[in-house]
């Protein structure tokens, strides 16, 4: 694995970590904290993609995925004020979603790699987030599911309220799920600004080296 693959293997490796343990914190009633941290995960993976090529992108990918998967399950046998800081199906359903979701962010942006420069980091982080979201929050909290840590009680995920406050019925997980959605599509516009810096940045260093 080349020395320049390191900094992005760090960067999602922290991002899946932090995102795990925030994504049980709420930010006021429909968000919680992991919403605003784990999209930087899509703009690590476009930028590998954009700078070294698809196949660097996948290792940087399964590279954090390994890593992130690792500190996670730690992360279940540290005891915090109110149970494990990361919670067994937690972390089962943040690997799912991440490896699902950043394949198939590579992939799409890979297709779409010859198009207008903000084509690709756009398309990608959408797909990509909204295949994050659905698999991250179904599995993590829907009562459907509970067989996968029995142990751990998530009926407050699971209790029947107005959808965002005013649509119809059903679980709060639901609603955090669209909420965190919401933040993903916002997040995705705001990081092209990053990512058009970052690899003019890079691009224009390297051809003067």
């Amino acid at each position: 694995m080349t020395r320049t693959l390191w900094p992005g293997i760090l960067a999602m490796a922290a991002i899946v970590v932090a995102s795990n343990i925030l994504v049980q914190f709420l930010f006021g009633q429909w968000l919680t904290w992991g919403a605003f941290t784990y999209p930087l995960a899509f703009l690590v993976t476009d930028l590998t993609n954009r700078l070294y090529g698809p196949a660097q992108a996948r290792r940087v990918v399964l590279a954090g995925f390994a890593v992130g998967v690792a500190c996670s399950f730690v992360g279940t046998q540290i005891m915090g004020e109110f149970g494990p800081l990361v919670t067994l199906r937690i972390a089962i359903a943040s690997g799912a979603a991440f490896l699902c979701a950043q394949m198939v962010d590579v992939a799409v942006f890979t297709s779409l790699r010859g198009r207008a420069w903000w084509q690709a980091p756009l398309a990608s982080t959408l797909i990509g987030a909204t295949l994050d979201t659905a698999i991250f929050f179904s599995v993590a909290f829907s009562a459907a599911l509970a067989f996968v840590e029995p142990a751990n009680d998530v009926a407050w995920a699971n209790e029947a309220l107005p959808l965002l406050g005013t649509g119809p019925v059903a679980p709060l997980w639901v609603s955090l799920a669209v909420a965190d959605w919401a933040v993903k599509l916002s997040l995705a516009l705001i990081a092209l600004v990053p990512f058009r810096l970052i690899v003019r940045r890079l691009t224009a260093k390297s051809a003067f080296v």
